[in-house]
């Protein structure tokens, strides 16, 4: 087909929007609707997972040395844990704020404190705090740990991690079963929709098959036609969605603290996936609105 041929298709295409204007306006609202549904439960999986990566730094590795270890080799031993794949931060435990630790969490043993110990922390080890970026393997990179030679004892709970990984799970596979069903449902109902535009203009398809067009010539201008209320539907959804989210991002931050405070992570600044998000919706948008319109035209182009 040649350009000009195209270009003539692809206008006819959008004055067909004009021209059969309720029922553009018909497949617009499905496919608005139908993407954000999708859309908002695929956010909402992502910031659940999210905010339970943040439960991560409440899941630590505790490292205690071999007691008198010197400067030079608690130096070392820092190094050697950076160089650790999944170490993500380390923080240094003094042994005098070990003893300040332990004197904290043990109060009923204040007086054993106070009369034979007093601030003498020679005796307790120097260690770290040490936080993963993947709590899934957090047992071999405790195993690891231990295996440093000036490292007296490295241990994290493993109850802890295991329950994170099974939250994980649990949340993917409702999410996952969520937008699966949603879109499945968005594909029925822009499938009916798209289908009652076509046959609304079916007398019109078939005198043009009858007069000698093309398949391709007839299906494009529907194509064109879907392709454009997609991408004005995708629009539409991502602006929805923009002020929605950003709504519920300022009520969230307000909670902030009371987050922290249970160790969840934050919800992801709209900003940071804004692109990624228009473009999903321009192309899902586009893709399934000239599809349809394709598909739903074949009936009537066999004739």
């Amino acid at each position: 087909m040649k350009i000009s041929g195209f270009k003539y298709l692809a206008n006819q295409g959008v004055e067909n929007i004009w021209k059969n204007k309720m029922m553009a306006f018909a497949t617009f609202c499905v496919l608005l609707i139908s993407l954000l549904l999708v859309g908002v439960a695929s956010l909402f999986y992502i910031n659940m997972n999210s905010m339970i990566l943040g439960l991560n730094d409440k899941n630590e590795i505790v490292v205690h040395l071999n007691v008198g270890t010197p400067d030079d080799e608690i130096k070392k031993a820092e190094e050697d844990l950076r160089k650790i794949p999944n170490v993500d931060k380390i923080t240094f435990i003094s042994k005098e704020e070990a003893l300040v630790r332990q004197r904290a969490n043990l109060t009923s043993a204040e007086k054993i404190f106070n009369d034979y110990i007093g601030d003498d922390a020679s005796f307790m080890p120097d260690g770290f705090s040490v936080t993963v970026k993947n709590n899934d393997i957090i047992a071999d990179t405790t195993a690891e740990i231990n295996t440093m030679p000036v490292v007296l004892k490295a241990q994290s709970s493993l109850q802890v991690a295991e329950f994170l990984k099974e939250l994980r799970r649990v949340v993917s596979l409702i999410a996952g079963a969520v937008v699966i069903a949603l879109a499945a449902v968005s594909i029925i109902m822009i499938s009916n929709t798209t289908k009652a535009s076509v046959f609304a203009r079916r007398e019109e398809i078939q005198i043009m098959k009858y007069v000698g067009a093309t398949n391709s010539f007839i299906r494009t201008p529907f194509f064109v036609e879907g392709m454009v209320t997609g991408l004005f539907a995708g629009t539409g959804a991502f602006f929805i969605t923009w002020s929605a989210y950003q709504a519920i991002f300022k009520v969230m931050q307000s909670e902030e603290t009371l987050m922290n405070a249970f160790g969840l992570g934050s919800l992801i600044p709209f900003e940071d996936i804004r692109l990624y998000v228009l473009i999903a919706y321009l192309v899902a948008g586009s893709f399934v609105g000239a599809l349809g319109s394709v598909i739903s035209t074949r009936r009537h182009v066999d004739v």
